[in-house]
């Protein structure tokens, strides 16, 4: 497997690393036409953040739903297989999905002693500390992503008693599929319960990764722009 394979002729890593930093300048030396154009590209992302979050709350309430479950199963002799794997993988949700939302709203702890001394280090400082996040948040987010397809490609399973309808896993995939793919995908698929595979849990540690790789690159261009981040509030001061 090529790790860094070229796309649209360039490398996969100047696309997720060079390309963003050299927004990150241009936003800087150009920031009233940068501004322009992101403006109605941050309302939308702002939106997304937001949704996010509120994915997280119904993992959240899930678990719940999945522990009530196990208590009537158990009070009624029944056996609810794989409702602890369940419980785990809405758990790992909650947080991955969490991320961004939590990031734009303060609750990740962000020390500041050096930027409280004036207010250039303080953008200063910051800007940097964001570019380095971003940078480390796009290598976690590519790695994540990349978990799914090795995932897969090695057809791996869950360990656990937990089981899904393969109709649900076909419906997940068309997501990942050219829509001329589709049909082909559900001629070979059936109604059978099967056992879960890593991907399906996988997801959401991808999708939640990406969301705050993009989250963190979006704030470091705001500070450049505006003199200041979209995080609300500061957890730690």
């Amino acid at each position: 497997m090529n790790d860094w394979a070229s796309v649209l002729g360039m490398p996969l890593w100047a696309w997720l690393f060079v390309m963003p930093t050299i927004i990150a300048v241009f936003s800087y030396t150009n920031p009233v036409t940068v501004k322009r154009i992101l403006t109605p590209i941050w309302r939308y992302l702002d939106k997304v953040y937001t949704a996010s979050g509120a994915l997280a709350a119904i993992c959240m309430v899930l678990i719940l739903l999945i522990i009530v479950m196990q208590m009537i199963a158990r009070w009624s002799s029944v056996s609810f297989q794989g409702s602890t794997e369940f419980a785990g993988y809405a758990m790992a949700a909650t947080s991955f999905f969490a991320f961004a939302y939590a990031l734009n709203n303060g609750a990740h702890i962000r020390v500041s002693i050096v930027l409280n001394i004036n207010n250039f280090t303080r953008r200063w400082v910051d800007a940097f500390a964001m570019l380095i996040a971003s940078i480390i948040a796009t290598y976690f987010a590519r790695y994540a992503v990349k978990t799914n397809f090795m995932s897969d490609m090695l057809n791996d399973r869950t360990q656990g008693m937990d089981q899904v309808p393969e109709w649900l896993l076909t419906l997940v995939s068309m997501f990942g599929t050219w829509p001329t793919k589709w049909g082909e995908l559900w001629s070979q698929s059936g109604s059978e319960w099967v056992y879960t595979p890593v991907w399906l849990p996988q997801l959401p540690m991808s999708i939640g990764t990406t969301l705050l790789a993009i989250a963190l690159w979006d704030n470091l261009y705001r500070l450049l722009i505006n003199g200041k981040t979209s995080i609300k509030r500061e957890a730690v001061e």
